[in-house]
């Protein structure tokens, strides 16, 4: 039978909040974010962004320059990335803080591997309930991450799917976009044989490998409790976890500013480690031998390796053990690129070579 009473008398007419979804608190996380974005903008952001459907970016100023420079042939560059399980860590140490300052990282530190600088980024918050608190901390990380890196946070989604997602969880993806002058792209057909290996030192594991981190760490019988310090640190393991990826863009910019040509390629130490990431941008034919005693592995990569255990190479092929980002430099020019990094507070050693061959070999 069908009822044709009127919706708007019905007593038990069902809204979208009882089938989850709470448009006030959308709104409500819209008002908690709007300081943190616009912190993040310049006249580069056009009026009213925020809150649109869409952002609004202006490439050129009112010269026709871009950044102030004049460049011949822009190449617009975009990557795409999110924090995986590590977002698992930050919900049981109920700390939201510094995901955000990850997402961001994951993504312009891929940018600039190409030589860009990143423009604008976007976020992707989804939830089974909107917590307005929790997404405001959220974005305020990512707005962060956004003012390290020298980005616009253009705009972004939250959405709310009740049913989808465990109670007090979320997720999250990212994409940015950045630029760079064609003849500028860094795409490895400059490395030679010869040419110097330097590693900048990493923020302990970043966000990638968390899944044998928990198993390891965090199940079963032997597991480490997360608000305690495993190993005379000074801090706990969750704090030591939940260290945000390190964002390298600014460094790596003013080095590529300052020693034009000097830097041949960039890797960027995520997902597949070091013996993975780095052949990515060799040429064909051409490997690197690495040094392990010339960089300093932080504590945390030898306590997953002896837990586990996890053999050396699959440690190799998961994290970065210690190294965030891996830059190729002109032999002649070593000492030099290094100085810079160093100059510009950055943790960084020369750490091997490239040689002819293939793969990566890191001896101990």
């Amino acid at each position: 039978m069908v009822d044709d009473t009127p919706v708007e008398s019905r007593s038990d007419g069902v809204s979208y909040r009882d089938a989850g979804v709470d448009i006030d608190a959308g709104n409500e996380v819209v008002s908690r974010i709007r300081n943190a974005v616009q912190s993040t903008q310049d006249d580069r952001v056009l009026a009213g962004s925020h809150g649109a459907f869409g952002g609004f970016f202006r490439l050129l100023d009112g010269a026709g320059k871009l950044f102030g420079n004049e460049l011949k042939d822009p190449i617009l560059v975009g990557a795409t990335d999110g924090v995986g399980t590590k977002l698992k860590v930050a919900f049981e140490c109920n700390k939201l803080d510094t995901v955000g300052i990850d997402l961001v990282a994951m993504c312009v530190n891929d940018l600039v591997v190409g030589g860009a600088r990143p423009l604008f980024f976007l976020d992707y918050v989804a939830t089974g309930k909107i917590s307005p608190e929790a997404i405001a901390v959220v974005v305020e990380g990512i707005a962060e991450g956004c003012r390290q890196s020298g980005c616009a946070l253009l705009g972004g989604e939250t959405a709310e799917m009740p049913g989808f997602y465990q109670p007090g969880e979320l997720d999250l993806a990212g994409f940015s976009v950045g630029v760079v002058e064609k003849d500028e792209i860094l795409d490895g057909k400059s490395v030679a044989v010869g040419d110097r290996v330097l590693g900048l030192a990493s923020h302990g594991v970043h966000s990638n490998g968390f899944s044998l981190v928990r198993r390891v760490l965090m199940e079963g019988d032997g597991a480490l409790p997360l608000d305690q310090d495993p190993s005379n640190w000074g801090h706990t393991l969750g704090e030591e976890l939940l260290r945000p990826t390190k964002i390298y863009v600014r460094s790596i910019l003013d080095v590529l500013a300052g020693a034009p040509g000097g830097i041949h390629a960039l890797a960027h130490i995520t997902g597949g480690g070091l013996l993975e990431n780095i052949p990515r941008v060799l040429p064909s034919g051409m490997g690197a031998v690495l040094q392990r005693s010339a960089w300093d592995r932080p504590d945390i990569f030898a306590l997953i390796e002896d837990r586990g255990p996890v053999v050396t190479e699959e440690m190799d092929r998961v994290f970065n053990q210690g190294i965030g980002m891996v830059v190729i430099v002109d032999q002649q020019r070593g000492d030099e690129i290094l100085k810079r990094f160093r100059d510009l507070g950055e943790t960084a050693w020369e750490i091997g070579e490239v040689v002819a061959g293939d793969g990566i070999q890191i001896n101990s």
